[in-house]
């Protein structure tokens, strides 16, 4: 199982020109094999007018669900290369088309490849992306003396804290790696003498 994926938040575009040829990335968070047709049909629609409209995509964290097309570039040439680049990144639940309208000038397999790649890239890097961890929802109640002990331990190891509710007793709300749940556990149980009341949740990515 994996720890942690890249997910694409937000997607975005961006081109570059290669002799006299517009290559454009346009890129799409997608959680289904069917959102990324619909998103690769748009962008048909959209460049209906355009020599090729070449695509890739994952999809599912564990194992996913690969495809490209060349549009009608020689084979390998096109939506391999776009392929490689979402494989590269760690990104999951992705999907990247590249149009090209065709500047007169034939680049050959290996300036194809290149272009596509590049242009896959260029528009990956104005996209919005966050690092997803598998992580323990723990919420920790403790005494207001214990208090400092705890937020010392939180803040030591770059532990999130989500929330802080102060009542009769203080509520800290957390989230853990699952790799570091144990030790941190095992850390602030003997800071407060078993004092602090740990919940530990479902595990989720986060």
């Amino acid at each position: 199982m994996l720890d942690s994926y890249i997910k694409l938040v937000k997607g975005g575009q961006d081109e570059i020109v290669e002799k006299k040829s517009r290559f454009i990335g346009q890129v799409m968070p997608v959680s289904s094999e069917e959102e990324a047709y619909a998103f690769i049909e748009s962008i048909k629609k959209k460049h209906y007018d355009a020599r090729h409209n070449c695509f890739a995509f994952s999809i599912g964290e564990e194992m996913p669900l690969l495809r490209f097309s060349d549009d009608g570039e020689p084979q390998g040439t096109a939506g391999k290369p776009i392929l490689e680049v979402i494989t590269n990144s760690g990104i999951h639940n992705i999907c990247i088309v590249v149009t090209r309208y065709f500047g007169g000038t034939l680049l050959g397999t290996g300036g194809l490849v290149r272009a596509y790649t590049d242009a896959s890239k260029a528009a990956l890097e104005v996209c919005e992306t966050k690092l997803m961890q598998r992580i323990y929802p723990v919420d920790i109640k403790t005494n207001y003396t214990d208090m400092g002990k705890i937020q010392y331990i939180l803040n030591t190891n770059e532990i999130r804290i989500l929330d802080t509710i102060f009542a009769e007793d203080v509520l800290f709300v957390t989230e853990i790696p699952v790799n570091d749940k144990d030790r941190i556990v095992s850390e602030i149980t003997e800071a407060t003498g078993a004092r602090a009341e740990i919940t530990v949740k479902d595990e989720i990515f986060g």
